[in-house]
């Protein structure tokens, strides 16, 4: 587990930006948006080879212990032993997700109207964190 950040007060409009470097042996790391560890609006787990996917990256949702249903996305621009910039904007219904040549947009299944919480766990270690 990296470090954890609550009270980000993000909200529509907002966008958190990661910076940070994988792992040369990694199987997956993930990145937590929402109110807190509980109530995640965005999981967001890019999986190099890990329960059966292969360089996939998988998002979902959870509200308490119960996930929602999977989203994959087959665009992958991560490299083991590589850097990665991800920025999530947040909208009013969504969050667009900005990667290396590619972007998507993951439903605010939550109806969150401030995302306060953010963790990265697995493969990956966190180099900076900005929000404007």
């Amino acid at each position: 587990q990296g470090p954890v950040c609550s009270n980000l007060g993000l909200k529509p409009g907002q966008r958190l930006t990661v910076k940070g470097k994988i792992a040369p042996n990694a199987k997956s790391f993930v990145m937590n948006l929402g109110k807190d560890a509980t109530l995640l609006g965005l999981h967001f787990n890019p999986r190099f080879d890990a329960h059966g996917d292969v360089n996939t990256i998988v998002c979902n949702s959870k509200k308490v212990e119960e996930w929602g249903a999977e989203h994959r996305e087959t665009v992958f621009p991560f490299q083991k032993g590589g850097t990665a910039e991800i920025t999530f904007a947040v909208n009013q219904n969504d969050v667009t997700v900005h990667l290396p040549g590619h972007q998507f947009t993951f439903p605010n299944r939550l109806n969150l109207s401030v995302f306060d919480y953010f963790d990265t766990q697995g493969d990956f270690t966190l180099q900076s964190l900005s929000w404007e």
